[in-house]
């Protein structure tokens, strides 16, 4: 589908999370900031804020999907880190939330053109506690939502050079191949990150 008829910049990626990336043995967790920022999109993991939208003073932040105060042993354990925005990781906090490696989010939550937010089947429930656990029908939020996507459906048609910035990639892409852990566990990943499709020619416009 031409993504300049239709743009859903609040639409999850269908089915669950597969990671790309596996790099292991730092002890320090922010040492995989680049490989995450990859791994899910440059965008919140939950609200799917994208970097390109947000102020860039705020930053966008890793989370330990289990607690480290639950899982101390998981603190710098690749497989255990999101990538949230500050919001998102504030008021998640200690919360156990769905898994996106095991939960298809897309369908728990559906974001509406006018803003809203709805939780719906399979998986209302997780949906539901999303929604409460980070505020994701906070007012000021959905309308922040109507307006961007708003904005975004103006430029798709008007303005293609706008669109292409609010939805494409970021442009400081990491070079994951010069990224060298101790460790990787999936090592093919590098090789398919966003930075290895651009220089191949194969990075879409739009996401």
């Amino acid at each position: 589908m031409d993504r300049t008829l239709d743009p859903r910049p609040y639409a999850f990626p269908a089915g669950i999370h597969v990671r790309r990336h596996g790099p292991t043995g730092w002890s320090d967790y922010r040492r995989y900031r680049p490989w995450l920022r990859d791994e899910f999109s440059f965008r919140c993991v939950y609200c799917l804020n994208r970097e390109r939208w947000m102020d860039v003073r705020r930053g966008y932040q890793i989370d330990h999907f289990i607690p480290q105060k639950i899982r101390s042993d998981l603190r710098a354990d690749y497989d255990n880190l999101l990538y949230l925005c500050a919001a998102c990781n504030n008021l998640k906090g200690a919360s156990l939330l769905p898994d996106p490696c095991k939960v298809a989010l897309y369908e728990c939550l559906y974001f509406h053109d006018d803003g809203t937010v709805e939780a719906i089947d399979p998986c209302i429930a997780e949906g539901d506690r999303l929604i409460e656990i980070l505020d994701l029908d906070q007012p000021q939020l959905v309308e922040y939502r109507r307006s961007k996507i708003g904005s975004i459906k103006s430029h798709s048609v008007y303005d293609r050079e706008l669109y292409l910035h609010q939805m494409g990639y970021p442009s400081d892409l990491p070079d994951l191949t010069s990224e060298i852990p101790p460790d990787n566990e999936r090592p093919d990943g590098a090789m398919k990150s966003c930075r290895a499709r651009q220089n191949a020619g194969h990075l879409p416009p739009v996401y």
